[in-house]
């Protein structure tokens, strides 16, 4: 009996965070795209903590946005809470998190793609590549259906041969009991591609009727909220939001836990897998931070309508009753009663030294992939690979340059170019401090870095480049202005300056110069500056931000020019270093196996030396 066969611009395998971005940026490009998931039902899937955003995760997000991706706007739509992160310092490491009802986001995530043109939603499981002289040519399905098309994005997150864990039992299931996906892996095998095996964790939910909330703090969320999305109307998220709560772990909780390591499947043996080194489990904290007498445990609701309450910090794979225990040793959950028990997940992904920073496959032309798969952890930094991943499997069907972004312009470069250039022998986590020139790279000017980008893309509207445009030429005009508006020491000056907590004037100064002062700002002396026109109050934040930091910035544009310089060096493809008599053998060996597109990202390989970077410099210089 014949079976179906349908042909289609680009095949996604996997509708996650990751699928969800990189099919929505194919179809809305005019291509015509399949998006494969094991599951409607678990489109855009929150299976562990119910928040977007976080320190630097929240700088994926709206960078995401400003490509033209769809999280943020998705989170604005469905959030419970939104807080900005680390405000008492710096605006390089300020990140938005906001709490989501993770039905709602999921729901309204699969409407934005059921809605989308040019998209097609299949519930099937793929199981094999088609692949012919190293070129992708579609994918099969367990059923038997061929899906032929000119690329395929493999967004697979958490499925690939996945199996929960807690104590003793093991279930051969994906995350929150699903499908798991048995078969592509040997097909991935087959074609060369090199597996890894990775493991993650969550902890219990809980319900909220048996939570004493008495004996915790409350967190509730900012005054006034931010939206993620560069297009949302702030007017439109000020709503009543839902509060959190601390707690902490105590003695009596490290004791139980130390008491029953070896009937921890983390501890036992059991599980293969490489767990995440900056989202341990609360056993891998109580053993590693053996000096630490408590731990920080937040009680975050999944939902408006649900009493299913996560507890976050206490991710776990001890046995079920030993996690009744633990929870009720808790103050506040010492009647908690668990509704989903605390598991570890273990699952296939990719070694991503196999990937171009386009995140093609080396080896497969037209294959590309995203997210979890490629060896990361987290929600934001997989939508922001399938959005790379997409868009790239998009121009290459279109026969365009690719969209390749480096370590000076976005956190998305930071995060790719870390995975594709670095061995990575644990989950991938996005941190600030990965960062180099993380005070150009601030979440609040995500917009006026890659929005241009997204619209010559073609994922940003003419309104949205417009309004950039136009915000660019005001943040200038006004930061200009200021730096050339002397103000005296009058009597008015001197009286705000003190009311400020900032010293009184000796001499007349620019405006400019009053707003570097530490206690003072922009807004603070708005008084004292009766040209000052009404403007927009991101532009003010930009305004603020270019005037306090200007030697700062200029600092670091110098370094990026540096750096700019052997990012711009490119590297012959499939080139045999070998040639290259003068370079170290464990150079010669790395940069046949990384094949680097450029000096800067050779000189980011471990166990390339600065020197082995000049013998390139001088041989190419050569060539």
């Amino acid at each position: 009996m014949p079976c179906l066969s349908e042909n289609y611009d680009v095949c996604i395998v996997g509708a996650g965070h990751a699928g969800c971005e990189a099919a929505l940026a194919c179809a809305r490009l005019g291509l015509d795209t399949i998006v494969f998931t094991v599951s409607v039902e678990s489109i855009a899937l929150m299976p562990c903590n119910p928040n977007i955003g976080g320190s630097s995760k929240g700088h994926l997000v709206r960078e995401v946005d400003a490509l033209g991706g769809q999280m943020g706007i998705n989170i604005d739509k469905t959030f419970i809470q939104s807080k900005m992160l680390n405000v008492s310092k710096g605006p390089a490491v300020h990140s938005l998190r906001a709490q989501a009802d993770k039905a709602e986001y999921s729901r309204t995530m699969r409407m934005t793609l059921e809605s989308t043109e040019h998209l097609t939603l299949r519930q099937a499981e793929v199981t094999e590549l088609i692949v012919e002289n190293h070129v992708v040519r579609g994918v099969k399905t367990f059923s038997g259906a061929t899906y032929y098309s000119k690329a395929v994005v493999l967004c697979t997150g958490t499925y690939l041969k996945a199996r929960c864990l807690y104590g003793d039992v093991v279930n051969y299931t994906g995350p929150n009991g699903l499908q798991p996906a048995n078969s592509l892996s040997q097909s991935l095998i087959d074609n060369g591609i090199e597996i890894f095996r990775f493991k993650t964790g969550t902890p219990a939910r809980i319900d909220k009727k048996s939570i004493d909330f008495s004996k915790m703090q409350e967190q509730k969320g900012d005054e006034k909220i931010v939206p993620f999305s560069f297009t949302t109307n702030p007017e439109d998220v000020q709503i009543e939001q839902i509060s959190c709560w601390l707690t902490y772990t105590n003695q009596e909780t490290h004791e139980i836990i130390k008491e029953n390591l070896d009937r921890s499947p983390l501890y036992s043996g059991m599980i293969e897998g490489t767990g995440p080194r900056y989202c341990p489990s609360i056993e891998d904290k109580v053993v590693k931070f053996a000096d630490k007498e408590r731990h920080q445990v937040f009680i975050e609701p999944e939902g408006l309508y649900t009493n299913e309450m996560y507890v976050g910090g206490m991710s776990s794979s001890l046995p079920e009753d030993v996690q009744y225990r633990m929870y009720h040793s808790v103050p506040g959950l010492e009647n908690a009663k668990i509704v989903r028990n605390a598991y570890a997940i273990e699952y296939d992904c990719i070694n991503p030294r196999q990937l171009y920073p386009t995140l093609e496959f080396k080896n497969i032309k037209g294959l590309f992939s995203g997210g979890q798969f490629n060896g990361s952890s987290g929600y934001e930094e997989a939508a922001a690979q399938g959005l790379v991943a997409g868009i790239n499997a998009a121009m290459s069907v279109l026969g365009k340059e690719p969209l390749i972004l480096d370590r000076s312009e976005s956190y998305i470069g930071v995060l790719i170019d870390d995975l594709v250039t670095k061995e990575n022998h644990e989950p991938y986590r996005m941190m600030t401090s990965r960062a180099e020139y993380r005070l150009l790279l601030r979440q609040d000017n995500a917009d006026l870095r890659l929005s241009k980008k997204g619209y010559h893309l073609g994922l940003i509207s003419q309104e949205r480049y417009d309004w950039v445009v136009e915000k660019e030429r005001l943040i200038a005009k006004e930061v200009e202005r200021i730096e050339h508006l002397n103000i005296g020491a009058n009597n008015i000056v001197q009286e705000l300056l003190i009311n400020c907590g900032s010293a009184p004037l000796k001499t007349g100064t620019t405006l400019a110069e009053l707003i570097r002062r530490p206690e003072l700002s922009y807004e603070k002396l708005a008084d004292i500056d009766p040209q000052r026109p009404k403007l927009a109050d991101d532009v003010i934040e930009q305004v603020n931000i270019h005037v306090k930091y200007d030697g700062y910035i200029k600092r670091q544009l110098k370094q990026v020019k540096e750096f700019k310089k052997l990012e711009n060096k490119k590297l012959p493809e499939n080139f045999d270093y070998n040639q290259i008599k003068s370079l170290r053998i464990e150079a010669k060996q790395k940069l046949n196996l990384y094949q680097p597109v450029n000096v800067g990202q050779a000189s980011r390989i471990s166990g390339v030396s600065p020197a082995d970077i000049s013998v390139l410099l001088i041989y190419f210089r050569g060539k």
